[in-house]
Protein backbone atom coordinates (compact mmCIF):
# COMPACT_ATOMS: atom_id res chain seq x y z
CA UNK A 1 0.00 0.00 0.00
CA UNK A 2 1.13 3.53 -0.77
CA UNK A 3 2.11 6.15 1.76
CA UNK A 4 0.17 9.42 1.81
CA UNK A 5 2.06 12.47 3.01
CA UNK A 6 -0.27 14.98 4.65
CA UNK A 7 2.42 16.94 6.48
CA UNK A 8 6.17 17.23 5.97
CA UNK A 9 6.64 15.49 9.35
CA UNK A 10 3.71 13.05 9.34
CA UNK A 11 3.06 10.02 7.19
CA UNK A 12 -0.06 7.89 7.29
CA UNK A 13 -0.75 4.63 5.53
CA UNK A 14 -3.48 4.68 2.89
CA UNK A 15 -6.07 2.09 3.88
CA UNK A 16 -7.81 -0.22 1.44
CA UNK A 17 -10.93 1.47 0.03
CA UNK A 18 -14.10 0.86 2.05
CA UNK A 19 -17.44 0.10 0.53
CA UNK A 20 -20.12 2.70 -0.23
CA UNK A 21 -23.62 1.49 0.38
CA UNK A 22 -27.18 2.68 -0.11
CA UNK A 23 -29.07 2.71 3.17
CA UNK A 24 -30.81 -0.63 2.54
CA UNK A 25 -27.54 -2.48 1.89
CA UNK A 26 -25.89 -0.72 4.80
CA UNK A 27 -28.60 -2.03 7.13
CA UNK A 28 -28.27 -5.59 5.76
CA UNK A 29 -24.50 -5.58 6.18
CA UNK A 30 -24.79 -4.38 9.76
CA UNK A 31 -27.49 -6.94 10.56
CA UNK A 32 -25.02 -9.80 10.91
CA UNK A 33 -23.66 -8.08 14.05
CA UNK A 34 -25.65 -6.56 16.86
CA UNK A 35 -29.21 -6.07 15.61
CA UNK A 36 -29.81 -3.14 17.93
CA UNK A 37 -26.74 -1.37 16.62
CA UNK A 38 -27.84 -1.95 13.02
CA UNK A 39 -31.25 -0.47 13.72
CA UNK A 40 -29.67 2.50 15.48
CA UNK A 41 -27.30 3.09 12.57
CA UNK A 42 -30.12 2.88 10.04
CA UNK A 43 -32.08 5.39 12.11
CA UNK A 44 -29.11 7.77 12.10
CA UNK A 45 -28.83 7.55 8.32
CA UNK A 46 -32.56 8.18 7.92
CA UNK A 47 -32.20 11.31 10.04
CA UNK A 48 -29.23 12.58 8.02
CA UNK A 49 -30.64 11.96 4.53
CA UNK A 50 -33.16 14.88 4.52
CA UNK A 51 -30.30 17.26 5.37
CA UNK A 52 -28.25 16.34 2.27
CA UNK A 53 -28.83 18.06 -1.08
CA UNK A 54 -27.63 17.60 -4.65
CA UNK A 55 -26.18 20.72 -6.30
CA UNK A 56 -26.04 21.31 -10.07
CA UNK A 57 -24.30 24.18 -11.82
CA UNK A 58 -21.47 24.85 -14.25
CA UNK A 59 -19.42 22.04 -15.78
CA UNK A 60 -18.39 20.39 -18.99
CA UNK A 61 -15.03 22.11 -19.49
CA UNK A 62 -12.26 19.50 -19.81
CA UNK A 63 -14.64 16.86 -18.56
CA UNK A 64 -15.43 18.60 -15.27
CA UNK A 65 -18.65 17.41 -13.71
CA UNK A 66 -21.51 19.85 -13.12
CA UNK A 67 -22.64 18.51 -9.75
CA UNK A 68 -21.57 18.28 -6.13
CA UNK A 69 -23.12 17.80 -2.68
CA UNK A 70 -24.21 20.11 0.11
CA UNK A 71 -25.74 20.09 3.59
CA UNK A 72 -28.67 22.16 4.82
CA UNK A 73 -27.62 24.33 7.79
CA UNK A 74 -30.77 26.35 8.49
CA UNK A 75 -34.54 25.81 8.28
CA UNK A 76 -34.64 28.87 5.98
CA UNK A 77 -32.64 27.19 3.23
CA UNK A 78 -28.96 28.00 3.82
CA UNK A 79 -26.77 25.30 2.27
CA UNK A 80 -23.12 24.66 3.10
CA UNK A 81 -20.96 23.31 0.30
CA UNK A 82 -17.48 23.52 -1.16
CA UNK A 83 -16.38 26.47 -3.31
CA UNK A 84 -15.69 25.08 -6.79
CA UNK A 85 -16.20 25.58 -10.53
CA UNK A 86 -19.73 24.14 -10.17
CA UNK A 87 -20.81 27.41 -8.53
CA UNK A 88 -19.32 29.61 -11.26
CA UNK A 89 -22.67 30.35 -12.85
CA UNK A 90 -25.83 32.36 -12.24
CA UNK A 91 -27.93 29.21 -12.62
CA UNK A 92 -27.46 26.88 -9.66
CA UNK A 93 -30.06 24.24 -8.81
CA UNK A 94 -30.43 22.47 -5.48
CA UNK A 95 -32.37 19.21 -5.32
CA UNK A 96 -33.76 18.35 -1.89
CA UNK A 97 -34.11 14.84 -0.51
CA UNK A 98 -37.84 14.88 -1.33
CA UNK A 99 -37.07 15.55 -5.00
CA UNK A 100 -37.91 19.27 -5.10
CA UNK A 101 -35.61 21.21 -7.45
CA UNK A 102 -35.11 24.83 -6.35
CA UNK A 103 -33.09 27.69 -7.80
CA UNK A 104 -30.22 28.72 -5.54
CA UNK A 105 -28.04 31.79 -5.37
CA UNK A 106 -24.47 31.95 -4.19
CA UNK A 107 -24.74 33.94 -0.98
CA UNK A 108 -20.97 34.15 -0.55
CA UNK A 109 -17.75 32.17 -0.41
CA UNK A 110 -14.41 32.15 1.34
CA UNK A 111 -11.85 30.82 -1.18
CA UNK A 112 -9.21 30.49 1.56
CA UNK A 113 -11.22 27.69 3.16
CA UNK A 114 -12.88 26.55 -0.09
CA UNK A 115 -16.26 26.99 1.57
CA UNK A 116 -19.45 28.50 0.12
CA UNK A 117 -22.98 29.16 1.30
CA UNK A 118 -26.00 28.94 -1.00
CA UNK A 119 -29.53 30.18 -0.31
CA UNK A 120 -32.73 28.58 -1.56
CA UNK A 121 -36.29 29.82 -1.11
CA UNK A 122 -37.63 27.30 1.41
CA UNK A 123 -38.69 27.11 5.04
CA UNK A 124 -39.01 24.45 7.69
CA UNK A 125 -36.21 22.31 6.30
CA UNK A 126 -34.49 19.59 8.36
CA UNK A 127 -30.98 20.88 8.97
CA UNK A 128 -27.70 20.53 10.82
CA UNK A 129 -26.89 23.07 13.54
CA UNK A 130 -23.25 24.04 13.03
CA UNK A 131 -23.04 25.24 16.63
CA UNK A 132 -23.70 21.66 17.75
CA UNK A 133 -21.21 20.00 15.39
CA UNK A 134 -19.08 17.34 17.08
CA UNK A 135 -15.32 16.94 17.21
CA UNK A 136 -13.79 13.53 16.55
CA UNK A 137 -10.49 11.76 17.02
CA UNK A 138 -8.62 9.02 15.21
CA UNK A 139 -10.49 5.74 15.41
CA UNK A 140 -13.96 7.32 15.40
CA UNK A 141 -16.31 5.35 13.17
CA UNK A 142 -18.03 7.62 10.70
CA UNK A 143 -20.46 7.81 7.79
CA UNK A 144 -19.85 9.84 4.64
CA UNK A 145 -23.11 10.96 3.03
CA UNK A 146 -23.02 12.55 -0.42
CA UNK A 147 -24.15 12.34 -4.03
CA UNK A 148 -20.94 10.74 -5.19
CA UNK A 149 -20.76 10.00 -8.92
CA UNK A 150 -24.13 11.77 -9.38
CA UNK A 151 -26.03 8.54 -8.71
CA UNK A 152 -29.01 10.39 -7.21
CA UNK A 153 -30.79 13.04 -9.28
CA UNK A 154 -34.21 13.44 -7.68
CA UNK A 155 -35.75 11.98 -4.55
CA UNK A 156 -33.27 9.09 -4.51
CA UNK A 157 -31.26 8.90 -1.32
CA UNK A 158 -27.68 10.07 -1.13
CA UNK A 159 -24.96 7.41 -1.04
CA UNK A 160 -23.59 6.34 2.34
CA UNK A 161 -20.03 5.17 2.95
CA UNK A 162 -18.95 3.58 6.22
CA UNK A 163 -15.43 4.06 7.51
CA UNK A 164 -13.13 5.34 10.22
CA UNK A 165 -11.16 8.51 10.87
CA UNK A 166 -7.57 7.40 10.35
CA UNK A 167 -6.12 10.52 11.94
CA UNK A 168 -6.56 14.24 12.33
CA UNK A 169 -3.61 16.22 11.02
CA UNK A 170 -2.56 19.39 9.22
CA UNK A 171 -2.99 19.43 5.45
CA UNK A 172 0.21 21.08 4.29
CA UNK A 173 -0.37 21.09 0.55
CA UNK A 174 2.64 21.86 -1.56
CA UNK A 175 2.87 22.58 -5.26
CA UNK A 176 3.57 19.33 -7.08
CA UNK A 177 2.24 17.18 -4.21
CA UNK A 178 -1.24 18.18 -3.07
CA UNK A 179 -2.57 21.29 -4.82
CA UNK A 180 -5.18 23.03 -2.70
CA UNK A 181 -5.59 26.57 -1.33
CA UNK A 182 -6.64 25.19 2.07
CA UNK A 183 -3.94 24.74 4.69
CA UNK A 184 -5.30 23.54 7.99
CA UNK A 185 -6.65 20.62 10.03
CA UNK A 186 -8.31 17.74 8.20
CA UNK A 187 -9.71 14.34 9.04
CA UNK A 188 -8.01 11.66 6.94
CA UNK A 189 -10.62 9.00 6.23
CA UNK A 190 -10.65 5.25 5.71
CA UNK A 191 -13.41 5.62 3.09
CA UNK A 192 -13.20 6.40 -0.61
CA UNK A 193 -14.67 9.89 -0.73
CA UNK A 194 -12.56 11.33 -3.57
CA UNK A 195 -15.22 10.64 -6.19
CA UNK A 196 -16.90 13.19 -8.43
CA UNK A 197 -19.84 14.82 -6.67
CA UNK A 198 -18.87 13.84 -3.13
CA UNK A 199 -17.32 17.22 -2.29
CA UNK A 200 -19.52 19.25 0.03
CA UNK A 201 -21.14 16.18 1.54
CA UNK A 202 -21.44 15.43 5.25
CA UNK A 203 -19.09 13.54 7.53
CA UNK A 204 -21.17 12.32 10.48
CA UNK A 205 -20.76 10.01 13.45
CA UNK A 206 -22.70 6.77 13.78
CA UNK A 207 -25.14 8.79 15.88
CA UNK A 208 -25.75 11.23 13.01
CA UNK A 209 -23.75 14.11 14.51
CA UNK A 210 -22.15 16.41 11.92
CA UNK A 211 -18.35 16.33 12.15
CA UNK A 212 -16.99 17.75 8.90
CA UNK A 213 -17.51 18.62 5.24
CA UNK A 214 -16.09 16.26 2.62
CA UNK A 215 -13.24 17.87 0.69
CA UNK A 216 -12.68 18.12 -3.04
CA UNK A 217 -10.79 15.51 -5.03
CA UNK A 218 -7.12 15.70 -4.09
CA UNK A 219 -4.33 13.67 -5.64
CA UNK A 220 -0.65 13.38 -4.80
CA UNK A 221 1.01 14.01 -8.17
CA UNK A 222 4.27 12.35 -7.05
CA UNK A 223 2.85 8.88 -6.41
CA UNK A 224 -0.70 9.13 -7.82
CA UNK A 225 -2.25 8.57 -4.37
CA UNK A 226 -5.69 10.05 -3.73
CA UNK A 227 -6.40 11.60 -0.35
CA UNK A 228 -9.76 10.97 1.32
CA UNK A 229 -10.37 13.81 3.75
CA UNK A 230 -12.90 16.12 5.36
CA UNK A 231 -12.54 19.60 6.85
CA UNK A 232 -13.71 19.87 10.48
CA UNK A 233 -16.80 22.04 10.94
CA UNK A 234 -14.96 23.89 13.69
CA UNK A 235 -12.63 25.30 11.00
CA UNK A 236 -15.55 26.45 8.82
CA UNK A 237 -18.04 27.77 11.37
CA UNK A 238 -16.66 31.32 11.67
CA UNK A 239 -16.39 31.74 7.91
CA UNK A 240 -19.97 30.54 7.44
CA UNK A 241 -21.13 33.01 10.08
CA UNK A 242 -19.21 35.79 8.30
CA UNK A 243 -20.83 34.97 4.97
CA UNK A 244 -24.29 34.98 6.48
CA UNK A 245 -23.45 38.30 8.15
CA UNK A 246 -22.51 39.90 4.83
CA UNK A 247 -18.76 39.25 4.41
CA UNK A 248 -17.33 37.42 1.40
CA UNK A 249 -20.58 38.12 -0.42
CA UNK A 250 -21.03 37.99 -4.16
CA UNK A 251 -21.09 41.49 -5.66
CA UNK A 252 -24.61 41.25 -7.00
CA UNK A 253 -25.89 40.66 -3.45
CA UNK A 254 -24.02 43.54 -1.85
CA UNK A 255 -26.07 46.53 -0.68
CA UNK A 256 -25.79 49.69 -2.80
CA UNK A 257 -23.27 52.25 -1.67
CA UNK A 258 -22.56 55.86 -2.59
CA UNK A 259 -19.80 56.00 -5.18
CA UNK A 260 -16.84 58.27 -4.43
CA UNK A 261 -16.21 61.33 -6.57
CA UNK A 262 -12.87 59.86 -7.65
CA UNK A 263 -13.23 56.07 -7.89
CA UNK A 264 -10.34 53.64 -8.11
CA UNK A 265 -9.52 52.17 -11.51
CA UNK A 266 -7.51 49.07 -12.35
CA UNK A 267 -5.21 50.98 -14.69
CA UNK A 268 -3.99 53.12 -11.79
CA UNK A 269 -2.68 49.95 -10.14
CA UNK A 270 -1.02 48.71 -13.33
CA UNK A 271 -3.45 45.82 -13.89
CA UNK A 272 -4.89 44.93 -17.30
CA UNK A 273 -7.56 42.21 -17.34
CA UNK A 274 -8.20 39.70 -20.11
CA UNK A 275 -10.72 40.89 -22.75
CA UNK A 276 -14.25 40.81 -21.37
CA UNK A 277 -15.83 38.66 -24.07
CA UNK A 278 -18.40 36.67 -22.10
CA UNK A 279 -21.25 37.42 -19.74
CA UNK A 280 -19.15 36.12 -16.85
CA UNK A 281 -15.54 36.42 -18.03
CA UNK A 282 -13.38 35.43 -15.01
CA UNK A 283 -11.18 38.34 -13.86
CA UNK A 284 -7.83 36.92 -14.95
CA UNK A 285 -4.93 39.37 -15.20
CA UNK A 286 -3.63 39.70 -18.75
CA UNK A 287 -0.75 42.13 -18.18
CA UNK A 288 0.98 43.94 -15.35
CA UNK A 289 2.53 47.33 -16.16
CA UNK A 290 6.24 47.54 -15.26
CA UNK A 291 6.96 49.76 -12.26
CA UNK A 292 3.32 49.82 -11.19
CA UNK A 293 2.04 49.05 -7.67
CA UNK A 294 0.89 45.65 -8.91
CA UNK A 295 4.34 44.85 -10.33
CA UNK A 296 6.06 45.91 -7.09
CA UNK A 297 3.72 43.67 -5.10
CA UNK A 298 4.56 40.65 -7.27
CA UNK A 299 1.25 40.40 -9.15
CA UNK A 300 1.64 38.32 -12.30
CA UNK A 301 -0.21 37.68 -15.55
CA UNK A 302 -2.69 34.78 -15.31
CA UNK A 303 -3.40 35.51 -11.62
CA UNK A 304 -7.14 35.26 -10.94
CA UNK A 305 -8.67 37.94 -8.71
CA UNK A 306 -11.06 36.29 -6.24
CA UNK A 307 -11.71 38.90 -3.56
CA UNK A 308 -11.63 42.67 -3.36
CA UNK A 309 -11.33 43.28 0.33
CA UNK A 310 -13.92 40.86 1.69
CA UNK A 311 -16.15 40.85 -1.37
CA UNK A 312 -16.27 37.99 -3.83
CA UNK A 313 -15.89 38.89 -7.51
CA UNK A 314 -16.64 36.31 -10.20
CA UNK A 315 -16.37 38.31 -13.41
CA UNK A 316 -14.57 41.25 -15.01
CA UNK A 317 -17.79 43.28 -14.84
CA UNK A 318 -18.19 42.57 -11.13
CA UNK A 319 -14.58 43.55 -10.48
CA UNK A 320 -14.91 46.86 -12.33
CA UNK A 321 -18.15 47.61 -10.47
CA UNK A 322 -16.47 46.83 -7.16
CA UNK A 323 -13.64 49.25 -7.92
CA UNK A 324 -16.18 51.98 -8.59
CA UNK A 325 -17.09 51.79 -4.90
CA UNK A 326 -13.52 52.46 -3.77
CA UNK A 327 -11.79 55.80 -3.36
CA UNK A 328 -8.85 56.40 -5.67
CA UNK A 329 -6.41 57.17 -2.85
CA UNK A 330 -7.41 54.33 -0.53
CA UNK A 331 -5.45 51.08 -0.33
CA UNK A 332 -7.21 47.97 -1.65
CA UNK A 333 -6.59 44.36 -0.64
CA UNK A 334 -6.83 41.75 -3.38
CA UNK A 335 -6.90 37.99 -2.92
CA UNK A 336 -5.43 36.23 -5.95
CA UNK A 337 -5.39 32.62 -7.05
CA UNK A 338 -2.13 31.58 -8.72
CA UNK A 339 -2.35 27.95 -9.76
CA UNK A 340 -3.73 26.57 -6.49
CA UNK A 341 -1.91 29.08 -4.27
CA UNK A 342 -3.79 31.94 -2.64
CA UNK A 343 -1.94 35.24 -2.45
CA UNK A 344 -3.02 38.45 -0.71
CA UNK A 345 -1.64 41.82 -1.79
CA UNK A 346 -2.44 45.38 -0.75
CA UNK A 347 -2.10 48.01 -3.47
CA UNK A 348 -2.45 51.77 -3.51
CA UNK A 349 -2.63 54.04 -6.53
CA UNK A 350 -0.48 56.68 -4.84
CA UNK A 351 2.47 54.31 -5.29
CA UNK A 352 2.47 55.07 -9.02
CA UNK A 353 5.45 56.98 -10.38
CA UNK A 354 4.57 60.66 -11.02
CA UNK A 355 4.95 60.21 -14.79
CA UNK A 356 2.46 57.34 -14.73
CA UNK A 357 -0.09 59.26 -12.67
CA UNK A 358 -0.36 62.06 -15.22
CA UNK A 359 -3.71 61.96 -16.93
CA UNK A 360 -5.29 59.77 -14.26
CA UNK A 361 -8.70 60.89 -13.04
Amino acid sequence: MSNVRCNPTIETRAFAPRRWLPIALLTICMAHGATARAVSLATSVEQVQPKIVKIYGAGGVRGMENYQSGVVISPEGHVLTTFSHVLDTDYIDVVLADGRRLAAKLLGADPRLEVAVLKIDATGLPCFDLAKAANADAGTRILCVSNLCGIASGEEQASVQRGTIALRTQLEARRGVFDTPYHGPVYVLDATTNNSGAAGGALVTFHGELVGMLGKQLRNSLNNTWLNYAVPISELRQSVDDIRAGKFVAHRDAPPETKPERPLILASLGIVLVPDMLERTPPFIDRVQPGSPAAKAGVRPDDLILLVGERLVQSCKALSSEFERLNYDDPVKLTLLRGQQLIEVTLQSSDLPPATRKGQP
